[in-house]
């Protein structure tokens, strides 16, 4: 792109990060360069000068200085260095490459960008996953930090954009594994409680907006995510699939709280005590088993972006959810491969 342009917000951009939307339509553009440009006073929305994580609303108008076609490096310009233990570690979660994606099983813990206090993650990391190209592979999609699982990366401008058209018009299918507190009922259901981001400071938070009340709701997103309860044990846990047709911030935790499943070890959306005491559920079942989140990417499949073949992976849970389904008696080779899907 040559030239200054003003793009406007539309409504699946509304209640965005102003570095997560910019980054959906130009997927080439680094992170370190979406906060230069708002140091700079480059990137303006509505006139105004803004933040890197500042929320767009829709309607807003976006002024976006000329950004380069192709994928520029930036870290080159920063004083970040890769450690060799780092590198040995982000290479290790490689489950496949070629010549134009990446796919990483992403541990937990990892964050997917770098914040405040944040120095290590998988995009000043990606610099080790080269192999051999001159431009580190870019995110095309996220993770939470204390998400596990498959996450998505592109080694070149072509396969960035192909992969943000997939993940925009959902043509991806993404199945998450988690431990849930108690049992859904329905066993197989949808959750469509809207999403908005709670006021103040603090640490991010979203709420669930019933769906008659999301249209009256200020900042309120719908959102949309199904769910199969694939085993459970008694009616204090269950081993659940997760499936975000919708892709909003905490989603699927915010969801699984709302309906009365809050999801093991989220001390965010789980509960104040975190405790199963009395009828109240908690997201806490007692000692290691709580102390860490149980929400797992299990499997991504899409189209890849330069062949056009159906792609699909599968990502071994990190170790305290496997410690969690042998404690609990579970096996994850009883589980289908999609469990919304009838044999």
């Amino acid at each position: 792109m040559s030239k200054v342009q003003l793009i406007e917000v539309d409504s699946d951009g509304d209640g965005q990060r102003l570095d997560r939307w910019l980054r959906k339509q130009f997927p080439q553009v680094s992170q370190v360069r979406i906060e230069k440009m708002c140091r700079k006073g480059e990137l303006r929305v509505n006139g105004g000068r803004v933040k890197a994580s500042t929320r767009v609303e829709e309607g807003q108008t976006v002024r976006v200085p000329p950004i380069p076609d192709e994928v520029y490096e930036d870290y080159d310009k920063q004083d970040y260095r890769v450690t060799d233990a780092d590198a040995a570690m982000i290479q290790a979660c490689v489950i496949y490459k070629d010549d134009d994606i990446i796919v990483l099983n992403k541990p937990a813990g990892l964050a997917v960008q770098g914040g405040t206090k944040t120095n290590v993650h998988v995009d000043g990391l990606s610099e080790a996953l080269k192999f051999g190209l001159e431009s580190k592979p870019k995110l095309v999609h996220r993770l939470d930090r204390d998400t596990s699982g498959v996450l998505l990366l592109a080694r070149n401008g072509k396969a960035a954009q192909g992969l943000a058209k997939a993940f925009q018009s959902r043509d991806t299918r993404k199945i998450y594994w988690a431990a849930v507190a108690g049992v859904a009922r329905p066993k197989l259901g949808t959750v469509r409680f809207g999403l908005v981001k709670a006021g103040g400071g603090g640490a991010e938070k979203m709420y669930c907006v019933h769906p008659k009340d999301i249209d009256g709701t200020k900042g309120a997103k719908r959102a949309t995510t199904d769910y199969a309860t694939i085993n459970e044990l008694g009616r204090r846990v269950s081993w659940m699939a997760l499936v975000p047709i919708t892709g909003r911030t905490h989603q699927l935790r915010a969801h699984m709280a709302e309906i009365g499943n809050p999801i093991i070890g989220d001390g965010k959306y789980g509960g104040n005590s975190q405790s199963n005491e009395g009828d109240g559920w908690g997201a806490q079942l007692g000692g290691e088993i709580s102390r860490k989140l149980h929400l797992h990417a299990r499997s991504i499949s899409f189209d890849h972006p330069i062949t056009g073949k159906w792609m699909s992976f599968t990502a071994e849970m990190p170790d305290h959810m496997k410690r969690t389904w042998d404690f609990l008696g579970w096996d994850a080779a009883d589980a289908s491969v999609d469990p919304f899907v009838e044999d």
